[in-house]
């Protein structure tokens, strides 16, 4: 019964993944997945932004910084469960991923986890609604990039959002 679960999962998976990666026959798209994708290796826009966020905020400095920490962390955690778990990346037929890799393991997305802790950890301090559609964009890019299963996308996503909400429950309280 798991097996023929897990096949119906992986079917679906696959089905979504087609319709997804048919969005990128239009240049906009592809251009905008490509985009996402090179902005988001390394979790780089999301360290940029806190960053960026915390130079120019002295009032809230600590809690920037505690946030761009937890996006490096939610990362780096998915980095590791990637060699835990070793899931190849998918393979469409007649169809050649977006974007280049850093590495041949899809599960978590790294990408995702990094996005889902910079939505809560940082959009939580300023512009949540901004933070929050970039990294849903940047999740849906991955799987319109090809480079992702989308059971690879809400785990890594879910892994970032725990990151976050898990790092955030302790922080010091001001006032």
């Amino acid at each position: 019964m798991a097996a023929t679960t897990a096949r119906r999962w992986s079917r679906w998976e696959q089905r979504l993944l087609c319709a997804l990666g048919d969005c990128a026959a239009d240049t906009r798209v592809a251009g905008a997945a490509r985009t996402l994708s090179w902005c988001g290796e390394h979790a780089a826009v999301w360290l940029l932004a806190g960053l960026a966020n915390a130079a120019a905020d002295r009032t809230q400095r600590e809690r920037w910084l505690r946030g761009t920490g937890l996006v490096a962390t939610a990362h780096l955690a998915s980095m590791g469960l990637k060699r835990v778990v070793r899931r190849p990346r998918p393979l469409l037929a007649g169809r050649a991923p977006l974007v280049r890799t850093a590495g041949r393991h899809s599960f978590p997305s790294s990408h995702a986890a990094s996005a889902g802790a910079a939505a809560l950890a940082l959009g939580g301090l300023r512009h949540r609604t901004a933070f929050g559609a970039l990294a849903a964009l940047m999740c849906v890019s991955r799987l319109v990039a090809g480079v992702h299963y989308p059971s690879d996308v809400l785990a890594g996503a879910a892994l970032g959002a725990a990151t976050a909400r898990l790092g955030t429950r302790r922080e010091p309280r001001h006032g």
